[in-house]
C-alpha cells in the first residue's frame, strides 16, 4: 500500500512561555499543503522489519527514523508483524514544513489500514503525539489551531481559496534546537484567531512568526527571501515553523511562469 504524506505551513507562530519540562507553549495555525512525500509499506516475507529511502537524502544521527519509531510504537501496543517500509523523500528537510512528522503520522495510518487494526482517529492522534509535537495534526489534516506543544488541536476555518502560494527553501538548515534556543517567549500583540478571520491582505506585520526575530539576523538569506516575496507582489509572506522555508501568499495569476529570483533554492507553487 502507498500513501502520500503531505506538508504544512504555519500561519502565525507565537511562543508564549517555556514550560518546566523544557518544552515551549506555542500557538499557531497549521495549514496543509499539497507538497508530498511517498510512503510504501508491505508485509515482510522474511519476517524482518526494514526501512529504506530514496529521493532527498535523510541525515542519520544513529537513531531510528520516525517511520520506524511509528512501527515500533504500534508493535509494542498491538503486537503487529514485521513490515517493509520505503520512503521517497521530496519534502525538503529542515524547512519547517513538518515532513518528518507527516511521514510518521502516515505510517500509523497506513499500518492501521494495512493490518486492519481498527484504530480510531482519536487513538491514532494519541500515538502520533508521542512521536512528535505536530504529528497529530497530520491525522486530521485540515486547518487547525494548535496549542500546547502543538498537539492540542482545534479545527479552524481559514479560507485561502482564490490565492496562490509560492514557497522557497534556501540551501541552509536551521535546527529546531537552535531555533528554540534563540526565541524569547512572550504574549502576542495581536490575537491569532481574530487575525485569521481576516483575509491575507490584512496580515502583513501583524501575523507574526516569533522565530524570525532571532533567526533572520543569523541567516540573512532567509530574511532576504521574505523581502523578495513581497517585492514580487505577495500580500503576505512569512517563515514557516522554525525555518528555513519562507512562503508568500499571492492573488492568482500575478506570478510570472518562471521565478528566476530564487535560483539555487527549492521552489514550490500551489493554488490554494
Amino acid at each position: 500500500m502507498i500513501v502520500f504524506p503531505n506538508s504544512k505551513i504555519n500561519l502565525g507562530l507565537h511562543i508564549t512561555r517555556k514550560r518546566g519540562d523544557g518544552f515551549h507553549e506555542l500557538e499557531t495555525l497549521f495549514y496543509p499543503l499539497a507538497l508530498k512525500d511517498a510512503l510504501e509499506i508491505i508485509p515482510a516475507a522474511d519476517r524482518q522489519t526494514t526501512f529504506t529511502t530514496s529521493g532527498i537524502a535523510i541525515p542519520s544521527n544513529g537513531t531510528p527514523n520516525l517511520c520506524e519509531k511509528a512501527w515500533k510504537l504500534l508493535e509494542q501496543h498491538h503486537g503487529i508483524p514485521p513490515v517493509k517500509i520505503h520512503l521517497h523523500k521530496y519534502i525538503p528537510i529542515g524547512a519547517g514544513l513538518g515532513g518528518g512528522s507527516a511521514d510518521a503520522a502516515y505510517t500509523l495510518v497506513l499500518l492501521n489500514d494495512l493490518l486492519s487494526l481498527n484504530l480510531t482517529s482519536e487513538q491514532l492522534m494519541y500515538y502520533a503525539a508521542q512521536l512528535g509535537s505536530d504529528c497529530a495534526f497530520f491525522i486530521q489534516n485540515t486547518p487547525c489551531m494548535a496549542k500546547g506543544r502543538g498537539e492540542i488541536l482545534t479545527p479552524f476555518p481559514v479560507n485561502l481559496k482564490g490565492y496562490e502560494l509560492l514557497l522557497v527553501k534556501p540551501p541552509v538548515h536551521v535546527s529546531t534546537a537552535r531555533a528554540y534556543a534563540g526565541v524569547k517567549p512572550r504574549q502576542p500583540r495581536y490575537n491569532l484567531a481574530d487575525l485569521l478571520t481576516l483575509s491575507p491582505e490584512h496580515w502583513k506585520d501583524k501575523l507574526i512568526n516569533d522565530f524570525e526575530e532571532s533567526i533572520f539576523p543569523d541567516f540573512p538569506q532567509i530574511a532576504h527571501i521574505k523581502s523578495q516575496l513581497y517585492d514580487a507582489g505577495a500580500l503576505y509572506a512569512c517563515m514557516s515553523g522554525s525555518g528555513s522555508s519562507v512562503f508568500g501568499i499571492f492573488p492568482q495569476n500575478i506570478l510570472s511562469e518562471e521565478i528566476k529570483e530564487f535560483e539555487g533554492c527549492f521552489v514550490w507553487r500551489e493554488v490554494l
